[in-house]
């Protein structure tokens, strides 16, 4: 990922990064941080797979549980992928760090990231 992102002038990552990307995200000037009602997550993430799988077959097994580790992620008990380990990665990455509703329109989503200004942070 360093070999890809870090030398271009400009970039994007997108997704979970925390643990595995930590040595690119050391070269960030900034982390914008989407979230959604945990309803609307699922239901985009069903969407997304009906989508993606459409005329294949599929394990309905392995998708149902898939589907319960994904709703777990705003339950603060959870120990896998969650907001609560999310929260404590963008706490402890010495990165501005801009937070967005995704249930808002892209335009909108778009240019919240264009218009911000970051201050600067002094890199870890």
């Amino acid at each position: 990922m360093r070999d890809v992102f870090v030398p271009r002038e400009a970039w994007v990552l997108s997704g979970s990064v925390s643990g595995w990307g930590d040595s690119v995200v050391a070269e960030c000037d900034a982390v914008v941080f989407l979230t959604l009602d945990p309803e609307e997550r699922l239901r985009r993430l069903e969407s997304r797979e009906a989508r993606r799988r459409a005329g294949m077959e599929f394990d309905e097994v392995a998708w149902s549980e898939f589907r319960d580790w994904a709703s777990r992620y705003d339950d603060p008990s959870f120990d896998g992928r969650s907001r609560v380990t999310h929260e404590a990665w963008l706490n402890q990455l010495h990165r501005p760090v801009l937070r967005l509703d995704s249930a808002k329109p892209v335009q909108e989503l778009r240019d919240a990231v264009l218009s911000w200004e970051p201050r600067s942070f002094p890199r870890a």
